[in-house]
This record gives C-alpha cells, sequence and structure tokens, in this order.
C-alpha cells in the first residue's frame, strides 16, 4: 500500500495512542504505523492478542470511560487516533456512553495532556437514510437508531474540541472491508464457503460503496501528518471503483467455485420480516443494515483526494475478495466464535435455518 508523498513530514508523530487497537480496525491501523516506524500504544477493552504485533505494541486493557485508563495510555503520546466504539448491536447505552462521552474523554484528556491531534474515526451513518447520491461532507446528518445518532454527537463534540484549539480530522468511512474482518460480512464467506447461494434484499441493483482497510488506513496517516490547515476538516472516505451490490458480491460466489449466485428477494417483505426477527432478538442485521441494503449508498470521496491528496488502491470487489481469502485461511480461528464486534462472525439467527434451502 502506497502512500502519495507530501511536500512535508514535519508532522509525522513518533508515538501513537490507537484506541480500539484490539479491533479490526485497531490491528491493521497497528501494523499500518509500526510499518511507518512509529511507536504504537493500543487500548482496548479486549486483550491484544495479535501474536505477530504483540512485542512491538504496548497494549494497555482498559475502557475509554475509564479517566485514568485512557489517562495512563495517552502519556508521552503525541497523536491519538480514535476508533473505539460500541457497535449497533450493543445496548443503546452502552452505545451513548461510549461512542459520546467515551469520545469526550479522549479529546478532552488529549487536550489535558497537551497532545495536538486526534484523529477521529466516524462514520457514514451519520447520514441514516438519504435522498440523493453521492453524498458530501456538508449534507444533513441524520442517523438511523442509537449507533447512527451516537456517531453525530460525537461529531458534534469533535467540533466543540476543535473550537478550543485541538486539531481533529474527522473521518467517514463507508464500511471497509479486509483482513481481520467477520462481523456482517462473515455471513457472505460462510455462505459461498460451504456453498449456497446468498439471499439479498431487494434484487441488489443498487449501487453500495465499501472500502477497503488499506485504504482507510492510508486516508487515518494522512490526516494524522499533513498540516493543520489541510487536515482539520471532516472527509468522507470509501472506494472509487464500485458497481452494483450484485455484481460486486457475486464475485466472492464466483472466487468459491460452486458455481451458486446472488438471489434478490424484494426489499419491502424482507425488511418487514426483518424488524420482525429483530423485536424478536433472532435477527441476524441491525436496523441500519437492513433499512439501507436494497437502497443506493456511496459518498463523494473528491474532498478527501483534493485536499489531503488520498487514493483509494481497492475496487469494492478488490477488497471483498481480499477479505474472503484471509477468511478462508483463518476459519479454524473462529470457527465457534460469535458476537457482537467486526472480529467475529455475527450470528446467524433465523438467516441460519433457511440457509439449507439455498
Amino acid at each position: 500500500m502506497t502512500v502519495p508523498s507530501q511536500t512535508s513530514t514535519s508532522h509525522e508523530p513518533k508515538r501513537v495512542l490507537i484506541t480500539g487497537g484490539a479491533g479490526f480496525l485497531g490491528i491493521n491501523l497497528a501494523r499500518f504505523l509500526h510499518g511507518h516506524g512509529v511507536e504504537v500504544v493500543t487500548l482496548d477493552l479486549a486483550p491484544f492478542d495479535y501474536p505477530d504485533l504483540r512485542d512491538q505494541v504496548t497494549s494497555i486493557t482498559g475502557d475509554i470511560r475509564d479517566p485514568a485508563a485512557v489517562a495512563t495510555a495517552m502519556a508521552g503520546c503525541d497523536a491519538v487516533v480514535h476508533t473505539a466504539a460500541a457497535l449497533p448491536l450493543y445496548s443503546p447505552e452502552d452505545i451513548y456512553t461510549t461512542d459520546v462521552e467515551g469520545t469526550r474523554l479522549v479529546l478532552r484528556t488529549a487536550r489535558e495532556q497537551g497532545i495536538r491531534r486526534v484523529v477521529h474515526v466516524s462514520s457514514t451513518a451519520v447520514y441514516g437514510i438519504p435522498d440523493h447520491h453521492p453524498l458530501l461532507e456538508d449534507d444533513k446528518l441524520e442517523g438511523v437508531g442509537p449507533y447512527g445518532q451516537a456517531k453525530i454527537q460525537a461529531e458534534i463534540v469533535c467540533l466543540e474540541e476543535r473550537a478550543r484549539g485541538l486539531v481533529v480530522p474527522i473521518l467517514r468511512p463507508k464500511s471497509f472491508v479486509g483482513p481481520e474482518r467477520l462481523g456482517v460480512f462473515a455471513l457472505l464467506y460462510d455462505w459461498a464457503a460451504t456453498g449456497h447461494h446468498f439471499p439479498m434484499i431487494g434484487m441488489g441493483h443498487n449501487r453500495y460503496q465499501l472500502l477497503d482497510v488499506a485504504d482507510l488506513c492510508a486516508a487515518i496517516w494522512l490526516a494524522l501528518t499533513l498540516p493543520a490547515e489541510a487536515a482539520n476538516d471532516t472527509f468522507n472516505v470509501g472506494a472509487t471503483e464500485f458497481t452494483t451490490m450484485r455484481k460486486d458480491y457475486q464475485a466472492v460466489l464466483d472466487a468459491a467455485g460452486h458455481g451458486k449466485r446472488i438471489i434478490g428477494f424484494p426489499a419491502t417483505p424482507m425488511i418487514v420480516a426483518l424488524r420482525l426477527l429483530d423485536r424478536l432478538g433472532i435477527s441476524p442485521l441491525y436496523k441500519w443494515v437492513y433499512e439501507t441494503a436494497s437502497k443506493d449508498s456511496f459518498v463523494s470521496t473528491d474532498k478527501a483526494q483534493r485536499q489531503l491528496g488520498w487514493r483509494p488502491q481497492y475496487s469494492n470487489r478488490d477488497a471483498l475478495l481480499r477479505n474472503y481469502v484471509w477468511y478462508l485461511e483463518h476459519q479454524a480461528d473462529f470457527a465457534n466464535a460469535s458476537g457482537v464486534s467486526h472480529r467475529v462472525p455475527w450470528k446467524q439467527g433465523a438467516l441460519g435455518v433457511f440457509k439449507r434451502f439455498f
């Protein structure tokens, strides 16, 4: 992965704290920063259990809602990348206290410790279910559910800290995939690997932009290292090459080699059924996923390309296939695991019952 050359390197940090450093983005970013000669510290509720970096990273197990843990992890750092978040399958209380109050604590502690820059990883979930595309950074924000709403509130906290003098680049990535990513994408990879057709909400003719995690790491690096006058802003990041959901996801089934295909179903009855399963606690998907999966969803990355010099290297198809190769190579590591983070497969719930018919 190459990063566009820049005229100034004086802003490169020497020691960076990654909140959420044991997660999917965290470990990919830790490898990226370590490869650029940066000393890495991670803070996460989960233990840092990656053998390839265990001896090269200072890992602290703790909660971003705990002032002592945050202060300890941040000591001696000259920049922070804030990736920690409670994802949509967490309780509304955990989402608010982690994503909003946790963000407030991280930024305040950074300012109090004299750290001048915190890169905040937000989400395009802040746009909710929009009525036009591509989405621009100054479009209306209207998050769906506790997670989308909390992401908007967290950005407001970032803007408040900018007003106090902290440099806080905000990145809004599309759903990102790549090595270590499971979560909802494990459904597709499991069905592909076991030789099943894969159901889709809607006919799959909508354009749904993704992002490779390597391209996200490159965007974070630019937000960390460029002068504040370029970086202290809000940026969409997503693949610039993508087709339709049907075509992009079909590439995974083709790679599996079983001759299976994407099967689309009318969106409205599928969404109604998933709403019911959601209420019963057996839906494999959360609201924002099933409410938007049949709709166009893509952002303009012109601002990031123009202002940061960022150039994504991977298409939707590339990103999905890179992730699928990793999935096949590591299936034994998570064969019996499930949970609510991106590092483990999400429970298939009622969808698992219907798998036998595909």
